[in-house]
């Protein structure tokens, strides 16, 4: 056996013995493999670096090349589904905790009800701090529990944006 495909296949081996598939359960393993697959345009099992940009920007992640160059570095290898996987918790894992995000929603909770006045989160979101564009907050409360008065049901969100439920 030649030394490039020993190397190969120890390569493989490394990537098959990932225990990244006991992270997620099975219903956001399929989202994941669901948006991989979506972004494989030429469907080989593979993402590159332009797939990659697109997939995170429809995300509302418009990423400056750095970050993209960073993350396709982060591949030892082919940025197959396992690797995708493996760099979906490090990033997802890396947001704040549940706590902290309801103490922030909170804070727009006047009544203490667990309702926020979706309008007004709107317009904070695009007035303060990191502002937001119309786009990225339409894109983010496009599947936002929403009463049929306009409040923002945010006990129900945050559970939604940390568990996909």
């Amino acid at each position: 056996m030649s030394a490039a495909k020993a190397l190969n296949k120890k390569k493989r081996a490394t990537r098959q013995n990932s225990n990244v598939f006991a992270i997620f359960d099975q219903k956001q393993i399929l989202e994941f493999r669901q948006a991989f697959e979506i972004f494989d345009h030429n469907s080989d099992g593979k993402v590159d670096r332009d797939d990659l940009r697109e997939m995170l920007s429809s995300l509302g992640q418009n990423m400056p090349d750095s970050y993209i160059d960073a993350m396709m570095s982060e591949a030892p290898g082919d940025f197959n589904f396992t690797m995708f996987l493996t760099l979906m918790n490090e990033h997802v894992s890396g947001t704040d905790p549940e706590s902290e995000i309801l103490a922030a929603f909170q804070a727009f909770d006047i009544d203490g009800n667990g309702l926020i006045p979706v309008d007004d989160l709107k317009d904070a979101l695009m007035e303060m701090g990191d502002r937001f564009s119309r786009k990225e907050v339409d894109v983010l409360f496009k599947h936002a529990p929403i009463t049929s008065d306009g409040f923002l049901k945010y006990r129900e969100f945050v559970q939604m944006l940390k568990h996909g439920e």
